[in-house]
């Protein structure tokens, strides 16, 4: 298997473990009760402030996936795979798991350098599928 398609399952894999994680400690802090609920109403309570961070550290990965993945893609299917768009591969990925404690912390300005460095790398795999 290529080293891309094997980051992209790490990458997909990375959020399956984020999603539990909000879920678990979101059932904690608003009950099991609330989440019985089809939840067409606001939650009982706001969420803490680490754990709303948490979920958009979530939901900012889930929107960055998708193009992580067509930017695989398009590398294995142009046969275009190459040390550079593997390294590439392992920099986004490394960039979404510092991501999470980024966000959760509050790390600025390095959660927004963190976001960046993956990116960038996705840009770089889309060009190195291109040319």
């Amino acid at each position: 298997m290529n080293v891309e398609l094997t980051v992209l399952i790490l990458a997909a894999l990375l959020a399956v473990v984020q999603l539990g994680w909000n879920a678990v400690r979101a059932n904690l802090e608003l009950g099991p009760a609330w989440f019985l609920t089809p939840r067409d109403d606001a939650p009982p309570q706001q969420l803490p402030t680490d754990l709303g961070r948490l979920k958009r550290a979530y939901e900012n990965h889930m929107e960055t996936l998708p193009l992580f993945a067509i930017a695989v893609l398009a590398v294995v299917l142009a046969d275009k795979s190459s040390a550079l768009t593997a390294a590439c591969a392992w920099v986004y990925l490394g960039a979404r798991v510092l991501f999470v404690p980024a966000y959760r912390f509050g790390w600025v300005p390095g959660r927004s350098i963190i976001w960046a460095v993956g990116f960038a790398a996705i840009v770089l795999m889309l060009l190195a599928a291109l040319f």
